[in-house]
């Protein structure tokens, strides 16, 4: 049977024919619409970001983090073309929509300009961040936007960068599209539906969390937006203000950041699952689809001698066995005050022992760490917002404390040592805080030149993280930085250290596991248990080994010890 081992992070869909999906497993599948039946696949060699139809239908090309666009034939789904030369993964494709071009957005900061047999036409330079996506405008303009809310237009005809879109001092943006008339909407960490017209900037208040993707229907006057509120909403822009027409609550599968118009009233959204879902907006009601879930793993951590793990499904699992099931995909799971907390996607806190909710956050969590304050047992939870969520436990009681703004963007680690609380965030920053009274005591702002993806204690205030820029940096006590390029081609997606913190081991998105000496930096052994990526990393004490959780829905043992 076709279908995804892991979440589909992208979908498109053409006229009521077909559906298409990318998933972080690798594959596009191409989807009977009307049946739901799986017609074909095809691979990347990494994960598969996002896809798009061509207007007429006969094309795919898929964006993947394998630094490549692809172009497929459609039905049969043959690779065309090959649009290589982008130094980073490829979050976005478009079509032009007369022409036979393609322009994506990859994370090495640049927009390119490729024609269907694979050719490098143009790159435009100027985004200070990742882009992550771009569209095609009228008069043979592109319309891309980077991760730090930048937004900037760019023209064939002149060669280069026209505008720089002026949000009117908008908050973080996460999502963008325009309107066949120019008018640009854009949706940011607020919640806001920025509105921006050759006359007037306007906002409107949409959402109670971030606005992560906008979807426009421009025949029917329609733009949908998704949140990390957990809910969708329907505009009516032939309204002088946008107006909601139609609101509902996510199911708990649906990844906000995949969805598109497919035929009739019909959307389709990319899920955690292994299938995707559809939501009838004339109807205003979700069709009854079963969506299987899929295994893999996104953290894992040991308690005592046992090794728990959770991941996409929410089903955490003690030494294989099923413990609790949580409902959601959860991104992390730690040990603390005796027992186990976990959360993710749908901001809340669970007790990973039972599925209790404990806490809710306005935007989804990624990481947590247990520590000592005055005595008692603390724990920190970094969330997409970047807040730091405060917890005491009071007894057997995890009281909310406050929450604290480490960052402008997602907290991707947290690690504490000698009375520090340090942070890692996708803006490529890192921070350390008192955890006295968690005032700052130093940032860098740059501390990678990508996303800053973990970080982890090597004891006496000193700390180690990688990013994706290919690197693995030691801080000091002192903040200095000693640095190392290991010998990978993806992406470090986490890092863990030994209980002394003389070893340290990174994991890759293609399932290498580095392991260095933490003081010489010497490199110790390069394993590859998985091509599949390594999802999270600890360390086991009790057996000296490295445990390292796959998306395969692994875990693999790599000893600690020197080689």
């Amino acid at each position: 049977m076709i279908q995804h081992s892991g979440p589909i992070s992208g979908i498109a869909a053409h006229s009521d024919r077909y559906v298409a999906t990318a998933g972080y497993d690798n594959q596009v599948i191409l989807w009977n619409q009307a049946s739901g039946e799986a017609l074909g696949r095809s691979l990347h060699d990494h994960l598969a970001n996002n896809c798009v139809f061509s207007p007429d239908g006969r094309y795919l090309v898929s964006s993947s983090s394998d630094y490549t666009a692809r172009l497929w034939s459609i039905p049969d789904l043959s690779l065309i073309a090959v649009l290589n030369d982008h130094a980073d993964d490829v979050e976005m494709s478009a079509f032009h929509p007369e022409k036979e071009l393609i322009a994506t957005a990859a994370r090495d900061f640049k927009v390119r300009l490729y024609d269907f047999s694979g050719t490098l036409l143009s790159t435009f330079e100027g985004h200070k961040a990742d882009v992550v996506s771009v569209q095609w405008t009228s008069n043979d303009e592109i319309v891309s936007l980077s991760d730090d809310g930048d937004i900037k237009k760019w023209s064939l005809a002149a060669g280069g960068l026209i505008e720089d879109v002026d949000l009117g001092g908008a908050e973080q943006t996460d999502a963008a599209i325009v309107g066949p008339d120019g008018t640009l909407y854009a949706g940011n960490d607020l919640g806001e539906l920025v509105i921006v017209s050759a006359s007037e900037t306007t906002a409107v208040d949409a959402h109670e969390a971030g606005i992560k993707r906008l979807l426009l229907n421009p025949r029917e006057m329609l733009l949908v937006t998704l949140s990390y509120d957990g809910t969708m909403r329907i505009w009516d822009l032939a309204k002088a203000t946008p107006e909601c027409v139609d609101a509902t609550a996510l199911p708990i599968d649906v990844w906000p950041r995949a969805s598109a118009f497919a035929g009739g009233s019909r959307l389709v959204f990319g899920t955690f699952g292994a299938t995707y879902r559809t939501y009838d907006y004339a109807a205003k009601q979700w069709q009854d689809e079963m969506v299987p879930a899929t295994g893999g793993i996104n953290g894992v951590c040991v308690q005592e001698d046992s090794v728990i793990t959770v991941g996409d499904s929410g089903t955490v699992r003690k030494d294989g066995g099923v413990l609790a099931e949580m409902g959601s995909l959860c991104n992390f799971i730690t040990p603390t005050n005796g027992t186990l907390v976990t959360g993710g996607q749908l901001g809340d806190v669970f007790d990973a022992t039972d599925g209790r909710v404990l806490h809710h956050h306005s935007a989804p969590l990624n990481c947590g760490i247990s520590f000592i304050k005055d005595g008692e047992e603390h724990l920190a939870i970094g969330s997409y917002s970047g807040d730091a969520l405060i917890f005491r436990w009071a007894g057997d009681t995890l009281e909310h404390l406050f929450d604290a703004k480490l960052h402008a963007n997602a907290i991707k680690g947290l690690a504490v040592s000698a009375g520090v609380l340090f942070s890692t965030c996708s803006d490529r920053s890192i921070a350390w805080h008192r955890i006295a009274d968690f005032s700052e005591i130093h940032r860098e702002n740059t501390a990678h030149d990508r996303v800053a993806n973990g970080g982890v204690s090597l004891g006496n205030g000193r700390f180690a993280t990688v990013g994706r820029d290919l690197t693995l940096r030691v801080w000091d006590a002192d903040h200095g930085c000693r640095t190392i390029r290991p010998p990978i081609k993806r992406s470090i997606r986490c890092i863990a250290a030994t209980s002394d913190g003389t070893i340290v081991a990174i994991g890759t998105y293609d399932g290498h596991i580095v392991r260095y000496d933490a003081n010489t930096l010497e490199l110790i052994a390069v394993n590859r248990p998985t091509a599949a990526g390594i999802s999270a990393m600890t360390f086991h004490s009790g057996r000296n080994q490295f445990l390292a959780s796959s998306y395969d829905g692994e875990v693999y043992e790599i000893p600690a010890e020197h080689a």
